[in-house]
């Protein structure tokens, strides 16, 4: 009966995993999904290509840290405009929710606000936050725990009662690849003898435990407001450190103040919450995952299709034929008002390059998830080139420094250039850098 009992579910097993369709040829698997790949929303694509990396004029800063080389790239979706401060808003709303249901579930009605078991009645660890469950502010245990995100009595300024953003804390895992790449060794064989009386094991084998590279994050996720005022000595801009990122006349400024760390973080939470959606809405859809460009993959979509040009725009020339600037920067000898504005533009103001994407040069700097090392353009690959390095808050000071690109507000006409890059530190926030996100597509594709 056991032996009947083992055929018949070899057989099964046979049935479920060949299929007599192919007539014994080989097929591929049948019935798999058919893959169509709509624009994301905000995001305009980059088509596939080549193009001569680094300066197309005189190093006025005697930087060197560019040498020029033909380099491809893959086609890739990139946002449009830089990240608006209503934008990340949304990011700042999702965690305080998340951080009120999550107080709410551990300290009340775990049943209502989180999930700990699945539908089959199996535990989840850790379990999940219950987005259906409504909060209501004027239920007196809901009252209990707002107040804690609250800036304390003490702190109060005019007695207001104001969110403590020192507490907007975000938690989020990341997969180190890089070491998971060094790590990486031959997969695990199995050698019997024939007559299966021993068993002999390769010297490679594969990391069979891969939570080695999976890092958890803990990261204050609220921009830092107060850089409107360090980054300027001796200049009044109190008003923009009060109200730049709150304030609804400024929903469609490109948001500041935010670190390279916190650019990272913000990536991460829109590709949960897009898959998120995606696996709720279409049972497990094709995972998304947004990023920070690669500094080449930015420089090649600045230069929108034109190659050996120094701006988005083509030319040598910052103004058009009418004397009209064509970005927003430093003009001449500090004339700010220039060129329209004198901090940040909406995002858009300007005309885009021949990709349709808007502020390539000017506006504000963009972080790049690319290290910056000097020499980075002599060992990098010519093919997607990339230089990272995960650096940890202990490290020294030069391996934090990420690339920055397209200059700002507050530059010369230099730093605007497609093919000048320079540097900030992760870990620094700074009122003229901002960012921007790009997703790679999904097969052939140009």
């Amino acid at each position: 009966m056991k032996k009947l009992i083992l055929i018949g579910l070899v057989a099964v097993l046979v049935l479920s995993g060949c299929s007599s369709t192919g007539s014994g040829e080989l097929i591929g698997v049948q019935k798999r999904e058919k893959w169509f790949e709509p624009d994301p929303y905000g995001m305009v694509k980059v088509p596939m290509g080549s193009f001569v990396v680094g300066p197309q004029d005189e190093d006025i800063t005697f930087s060197m840290n560019a040498t020029s080389k033909t380099i491809s790239v893959d086609a890739f979706w990139m946002d449009e405009t830089e990240i608006t401060n209503n934008e990340y808003r949304q990011f700042v709303h999702w965690v305080i929710d998340s951080m009120v249901r999550e107080k709410l579930g551990e300290e009340y009605d775990a049943d209502e606000f989180l999930i700990e078991e699945d539908e089959y009645g199996n535990p989840i660890v850790p379990p999940y936050l219950n987005w259906d469950a409504r909060i209501n502010p004027k239920q007196e245990e809901v009252a209990e725990v707002l107040e804690q995100f609250y800036i304390p009595e003490n702190e109060r300024f005019f007695r207001r009662k104001e969110l403590d953003t020192r507490k907007l804390n975000y938690e989020y895992q990341d997969i180190d690849y890089q070491a998971a790449s060094a790590e990486r060794k031959n997969p695990q064989r199995q050698i019997m003898n024939s007559d299966k009386s021993e068993e002999f094991y390769s010297d490679s084998i594969l990391v069979s435990d891969r939570s080695q590279f999976v890092k958890t994050y803990r990261l204050n996720i609220y921009p830092d407001t107060l850089a409107w005022i360090s980054d300027f000595t001796y200049s009044y801009n109190d008003p923009m450190a009060k109200m730049y990122f709150w304030h609804p006349g400024f929903d469609d400024y490109p948001v500041v103040g935010v670190t390279w760390e916190q650019a990272k973080a913000f990536a991460i939470w829109r590709t949960q919450y897009h898959n998120t959606y995606l696996s709720a809405a279409k049972g497990g859809a094709f995972v998304q995952n947004y990023r920070l460009p690669t500094e080449y993959e930015w420089e090649y979509a600045a230069r929108g299709g034109r190659n050996l040009t120094m701006y988005p725009w083509g030319g040598p020339y910052t103004q058009d034929s009418k004397g009209c600037f064509l970005a927003n920067f430093k003009p001449r000898r500090g004339n700010y008002v220039d060129d329209g504005f004198i901090k940040p533009s909406p995002v858009g103001s300007f005309e885009p390059n021949d990709f349709n994407l808007y502020d390539m040069a000017g506006n504000v700097a963009e972080w790049t998830n690319s290290a910056y090392d000097e020499s980075a353009f002599s060992f990098t690959h010519d093919m997607n080139p990339n230089y990272e390095v995960n650096a940890m808050p202990d490290d020294p000071a030069v391996s934090k420094r990420k690339v920055i690109r397209g200059g700002s507000w507050k530059d010369i006409s230099f730093y605007l250039q497609s093919g000048t890059r320079t540097y900030e530190y992760q870990d620094s926030a700074k009122s003229f850098i901002g960012f921007r996100l790009v997703r790679s597509t999904m097969g052939i594709d140009n």
